[in-house]
């Protein structure tokens, strides 16, 4: 018995004195995990300023500021920062439709939802414009155009010539030219050279379409958001080494430009990836207006009554196709802020044109931060004029194009 007594008595002793050996270690909670690293460790800076560390596992982690190290916190507070929205704006008056121009901020004024909101960015029109010129060049509108004009593709490449050759000006003005059929190709990416733009205009004309597809809202997507495609077409030529596909940047990725996009079309899209509603949404978010020549006006207008309601097994188009392109190119222009001019003869081209460049050239840029509400409910932009700054808007007299909502973008 005293035996036993006297083993329990030492395994106590060597227990305790185990135990005082021990380093005193506080537990770690999940907020100490997020410690900076110690000071050996590489330190990395990202572009707005905040300071990152690299764990062990080539992870990168965001310091948390010193009040907040190690405090117990209930919950991760997420904060967002709202955009400014940006609306370019025509005026004009509304007999005679010439273009207003010399007008200041004080003389617009925006409304979103009825609200008028605080105009916090303003541009005159005088700035130059970055231009994406969209052509459908694929045997579809080939086969529409035919016995059209004096050949088979003059819809498309007339206004295509006609515009870069009279209205871009370099080295100011920027343009980019994208072909489209079953998917978009750039011919010449953003450029301001005019032996490039002289080369796009011979290239197109000496070609001619392998393809019957016409995804045209892919396209739009491509031009407008921008996205990974083929290498452009002309660079292709000069150096066969490059990858065949490389980034392209959309139109609403480009900052402190004015811009525009001239869409050239029969508006029938055959086979895209997205659909007319996500392309819809698409344009609508973009914040670029969309110029719209529709080139299949004159085969409807002289073909209509021969045209079976529905498309044929053949893949002509039907009656139905060629109205809902109709139906979908003018709800793109009028949605974006921009225009569409269904051309039948080609006598017209050169008044559109001309129109298209006045509407571009003569844009005002106003821009205002959006307030915080709940929801991602689309949100209706009205700008009102007041010409004569006597206070009082002049809605009878004039007109003012610009985009009639925006989608707000949705929280995380």
């Amino acid at each position: 018995m005293k035996f036993l007594l006297r083993r329990i008595v030492v395994l106590c002793l060597v227990t305790i004195i185990a135990l005082a050996c021990l380093p005193l270690t506080p537990p770690v909670s999940g907020q100490a995990r997020r410690v900076p690293p110690a000071s050996q460790q590489k330190k990395n800076k990202r572009p707005d300023g905040k300071a990152t560390e690299q764990t062990g596992d080539g992870k990168i982690e965001e310091q948390l500021p010193p009040d907040i190290v190690n405090t117990p916190q209930e919950g991760d507070v997420i904060s967002f920062e709202t955009a400014l929205v940006n609306v370019d704006a025509v005026v004009y008056h509304k007999k005679s439709g010439q273009v207003v121009t010399n007008l200041k901020k004080e003389n617009f004024a925006v409304f979103e939802d009825g609200v008028q909101q605080t105009v916090t960015n303003f541009a005159t029109p005088e700035a130059p414009i970055t231009v994406a010129m969209v052509l459908e060049y694929s045997k579809l509108s080939s086969g529409l155009n035919a016995n059209n004009f004096d050949y088979e593709l003059g819809e498309i490449l007339r206004p295509m010539a006609m515009f870069l050759s009279r209205f871009v000006k370099p080295p100011e003005d920027f343009v980019t030219v994208v072909a489209y059929d079953m998917r978009p190709t750039p011919i010449t990416d953003f450029t301001n050279d005019p032996q490039q733009i002289n080369a796009t205009i011979n290239l197109l004309l000496r070609n001619r379409p392998a393809f019957s597809e016409a995804n045209l809202f892919d396209a739009m997507k491509f031009v407008l958001v921008g996205g990974r495609g083929d290498t452009e077409v002309l660079q292709q030529g000069k150096n066969k080494t490059e990858a065949r596909q490389q980034e392209y940047t959309g139109l609403a990725g480009i900052q402190n430009r004015r811009k525009a996009m001239i869409l050239v079309t029969s508006g029938i899209d055959t086979f895209s990836k997205i659909n007319y509603g996500q392309a819809r949404k698409i344009a609508q978010n973009a914040g670029v207006p969309i110029y719209i020549i529709g080139t299949g006006e004159l085969f409807f207008k002289k073909y209509s009554d021969q045209l079976d309601a529905t498309d044929g097994l053949l893949g002509q188009p039907g009656r139905l196709t060629m109205l809902q392109a109709r139906n979908a190119l003018n709800t793109f222009a009028k949605e974006t802020g921009g225009a569409y001019y269904p051309v039948t003869f080609e006598s017209e081209l050169p008044n559109v044109l001309q129109s298209i460049n006045a509407l571009m050239r003569n844009q005002y840029s106003l821009a205002y931060r959006p307030a915080d509400r709940e929801g991602n409910k689309q949100r209706k932009l009205v700008v009102k004029v007041d010409v004569n700054g006597d206070g009082t808007f002049d809605e009878k007299e004039f007109v003012v194009k610009n985009r009639p909502f925006y989608n707000p973008a949705p929280k995380k």
